[in-house]
């Protein structure tokens, strides 16, 4: 018998700036956090908008990716503290992430034969701050990498669930990270088609609406504190379920059956009618690719009463730490009695939300997809 799993704890660095009330005050504002920045256009001498974590954190953690992640992971376990959770014997930790620091891999490939200095170089490696947070707790459960492209934060939650389930860990903390935004890696985005610089995010994101473009490219270090033992919780995780398409390394399947049936899967795994579900918190790129696999989604799997939003219009798109953004979203949308939907630009869905709204009872679903044909749906219950 699977015991139940709540969510305890929040901590995020994103655009919008260090801490979850940064992130939270920033949605409901409605106003994007991408800026309109130097060097990010379509040449180096034009702006473009993107969306970086600014400079921040203790000097100690070294660089600002490691930095960002130990702010993250602390103020999640500060947080859940505060909400009644005290560390289990076996406190696990799960880091995701994809190309999770390519600030100093740039400078480490700009050097040339010039060695970088041991300390900075140690730092550069995922483990460092993974090292450095289990010995700051003294935590001692499982610990592993993980990676499913922008699913990471949802496939780590089920992960970090599974491991609670088999009694391998009493808690887990999950955190992603991502500071890619290089001008190199943008270009080559936008270069594929699917992110946009040349245009403000809500005109050039529009999940589930007339005249989408793709998403603007943004950063994030999200965590969250995971455990089966009572606490004041934010939101509990009742199951969910990961698929892959094996169809394209880039383009979704047209077909969208695997992706359905995931979302089918997730809703049993999580002992769940289509019924109860009153939100689907989408990956929502803005892309025509999604667009076409999450309607068909919706419209097949949910009912009428089910309402679609999309936050990356105003987070941006943190590649493999959005998921994880956007569960947090939802966590503390419960607690602030505001689902932080942006408000529609353009005709759209017919389930589309149409702009900041008071949650209403029922569950709600987060789908991810992840370039390549990863899919996930995670099942959550803030009542």
């Amino acid at each position: 018998m699977r015991s139940k799993t709540d969510i305890c704890g929040i901590g995020a660095v994103t655009a919008y700036g260090w801490g979850r009330e940064s992130l939270w005050e920033g949605l409901a504002s409605g106003v994007p956090s991408p800026q309109f920045t130097e060097g990010f256009g379509e040449t180096p001498e034009l702006p473009g908008w993107v969306g970086h974590i600014a400079e921040g954190g203790r000097r100690q953690d070294g660089n600002l990716h490691g930095r960002a992640l130990l702010a993250a992971a602390r103020e999640a376990i500060e947080d859940a503290s505060t909400r009644g959770w005290s560390p289990g014997r076996r406190v696990g930790v799960i880091s995701g992430g994809v190309r999770e620091d390519l600030r100093t891999w740039d400078r480490l490939t700009g050097l040339g034969e010039e060695l970088m200095y041991r300390r900075e170089f140690i730092g550069m490696m995922p483990s460092t701050p993974i090292c450095a947070l289990m010995s700051e707790f003294g935590f001692h459960g499982p610990s592993m990498a993980t990676s499913a492209m922008c699913a990471t934060g949802s496939a780590a939650v089920l992960t970090a669930k599974m491991w609670l389930d088999a009694g391998m860990a009493d808690d887990v903390v999950v955190v992603t990270t991502d500071l890619s935004a290089t001008r190199t890696m943008v270009r080559n985005f936008v270069h594929c088609g699917v992110a946009i610089t040349d245009a403000p995010p809500l005109e050039a994101c529009r999940p589930f609406q007339e005249g989408t473009r793709g998403f603007t490219f943004s950063e994030a270090a999200v965590a969250v504190v995971l455990t089966q033992r009572k606490t004041d919780a934010y939101a509990t995780v009742r199951g969910g379920a990961m698929a892959h398409e094996a169809h394209n390394a880039m383009a979704l399947d047209p077909d969208a059956t695997t992706a359905i049936a995931a979302v089918a899967d997730a809703l049993e795994n999580a002992d769940a009618a289509p019924g109860d579900v009153r939100y689907l918190n989408a990956h929502g790129t803005g892309t025509k690719l999604c667009h076409r696999s999450e309607s068909r989604i919706l419209d097949t799997v949910f009912p009428r009463s089910t309402e679609i939003y999309s936050i990356k219009p105003l987070t941006g798109h943190s590649q493999s730490g959005s998921a994880l953004t956007e569960i947090a979203a939802t966590c503390l949308a419960a607690q602030r009695d505001l689902v932080p939907a942006p408000k529609p630009v353009a005709d759209g869905h017919p389930q589309l939300m149409g702009g900041p709204s008071r949650p209403e009872s029922g569950l709600t679903v987060k789908t991810s997809i992840g370039m390549g044909g990863y899919v996930t749906a995670v099942v959550l219950d803030t009542a």
